[in-house]
């Protein structure tokens, strides 16, 4: 534990000195659109796993289904309600990717 603790200082340390190296302004002429960029690995990111919780989402539903058939109306409103929210999310990723871009 004391090994990890120690590392995680040497990394805390390291990361406050380069600071001052990351704030310096060259003069390069490097006109990469890096907000684009990482907007797409966002988006990809956002996306795949909203499809990972929306698919466990649905086979939680299809089991308590099999289970009892007779809390339909209930289990569909929940997994109805819950497939929106993680829909959402990814929504609310666009846009934000939208305005950061534009």
């Amino acid at each position: 534990m004391r090994k990890i603790g120690l590392l995680f200082l040497m990394l805390m340390i390291s990361s406050i000195l380069a600071v001052p190296a990351f704030a310096q302004g060259g003069g390069t002429a490097s006109s990469t659109n890096w907000v684009a960029i990482t907007s797409g690995f966002a988006i990809a990111l956002a996306a795949g796993l909203a499809a990972q919780g929306q698919g466990k989402v649905a086979s939680a539903a299809c089991e308590a289904l099999g289970r009892n058939p007779a809390a339909r109306p209930g289990i569909q409103l929940a997994l109805i309600l819950g497939l929106a929210f993680i829909e959402s999310l990814v929504l609310f990723t666009l846009v934000i990717i939208f305005v950061k871009v534009a």
